[in-house]
């Protein structure tokens, strides 16, 4: 198989993912700025290879597949890390809706997918709006410092309840979308 570039980005994301989680942990100044920027990269390959696999035709089954995969494995490890540094039980919640959401509608896209339904849950604008506010709360987060006195730690707190919100409610949106296949099949 040959790797084009939006499958790179994709693989890049993955590869990334034990670099975040090192320099969250690192003992050093500004170590929680440079994950958050690794972070915010990361992200932005998120959009960037879709577009360009689009763009160029460069679409192919694998890309489809991991797409997703990276994008949750890196949200999924952020939040985690993220809770281990603010334990409290709300924050816990927050983290336990998004992941909880994101192994539900895997589960269920991948189960659709074998029943020839897989378009019926296809990423649509609520799940777009979603992760933009997800990844921009952890980014947030993952700062933590403030920045010319603006509590950036704060705001993205605020976002993450904005975006487990969107979680619970794009979740309903692809159960309701898959609701009369599930209706048959039961």
């Amino acid at each position: 198989m040959r790797i084009n570039l939006p499958t790179a980005l994709t693989l890049g994301r993955v590869v990334v993912i034990p670099i975040v989680v090192g320099l969250f942990y690192i003992d050093w100044q500004h170590a929680r700025q440079a994950t958050a920027m690794l972070f915010v990269a990361a992200a932005v390959t998120d959009w960037f290879d879709g577009w360009l696999a689009r763009r160029w035709n460069q679409t192919s089954n694998f890309g489809a597949f991991l797409d997703p995969v990276a994008d949750k494995l890196l949200v999924a490890v952020a939040l985690v890390m993220l809770l281990r540094d603010d334990p409290r039980s709300v924050m816990s919640v927050l983290v336990a809706i998004i992941i909880g959401r994101e192994i539900t509608i895997s589960a269920l896209r991948e189960w659709l997918a074998e029943l020839g339904q897989r378009k019926r849950v296809a990423v649509g604008m609520v799940g777009k709006i979603k992760t933009a506010f997800q990844m921009t709360a952890i980014s947030l987060m993952l700062w933590k410092l403030p920045v010319a006195d603006v509590d950036v730690y704060r705001i993205g707190y605020g976002l993450l309840f904005a975006a487990a919100a969107l979680t619970l409610w794009s979740m309903v949106v692809y159960l309701r979308a898959a609701w009369p296949v599930m209706r048959d099949e039961f």
